[in-house]
């Protein structure tokens, strides 16, 4: 059986080596204060810029308090380091009832696609781990400006859900219009 990550990451396509190198150089490390700052100068530029939202790092009280909102529970917040800096990041909340929350997902604009895979990646990180807490569904909150992402949510199995199907604890957001679901057991037999 594949894991996760050989699954979403490779997707049954030949990877050619500087290809892999290039992935290589970029890792997966659960959050630290250290990277507090590159987390902040990550989010808040493609919240603002990219997608015209009025938010302010001050409003996303989440951020000032990852280890209290995210690392608990077993669940965790991780970002994508390339060198020194911060490229990406993904969280995951468990919300009880074998069920999780899939929360800031974001990827450097120069870091997205193929060349690098990191969404992928990130994604992948977050489904073995939530496999290992037994958590059985993943449930997001995007919101209908993000094309982009629902693309890559439904090519990774995630299906679309009306907001009254969500779990009563699934933290959503006020920029959260479209909702999905994927449930881990789906990956897995599918290899």
């Amino acid at each position: 059986m594949q894991s996760y990550s050989d699954q979403v990451i490779i997707a049954n396509e030949k990877v050619d080596a500087p290809l892999v190198e290039l992935m290589k150089s970029l890792r997966i490390t659960a959050y630290e204060a250290q990277y507090l700052a590159g987390i902040r100068d990550l989010i808040v530029p493609i919240q603002r810029n990219e997608h015209a939202f009025s938010i302010a790092y001050e409003d996303q009280k989440d951020v000032h308090d990852i280890p209290g909102f995210y690392q608990r529970d077993g669940a965790e917040f991780w970002v994508a380091i390339d060198g020194a800096d911060v490229v990406g990041s993904i969280a995951l909340v468990d919300i009880g009832n074998g069920q999780g929350a899939l929360r800031k997902m974001f990827v450097k604009h120069p870091y997205r696609g193929a060349a690098h895979r990191l969404a992928a990646r990130l994604l992948a990180h977050l489904l073995e781990h939530a496999a290992q807490l037994g958590i059985d569904d993943i449930y997001l909150g995007t919101n209908e400006k993000f094309r982009a992402a629902h693309r890559f949510y439904e090519k990774s199995g995630f299906q679309r859900v009306e907001e009254c199907d969500l779990p009563d604890r699934f933290p959503r957001m006020n920029v959260d219009t479209r909702f999905y679901r994927r449930r881990l057991g789906a990956l897995s037999s599918a290899s």
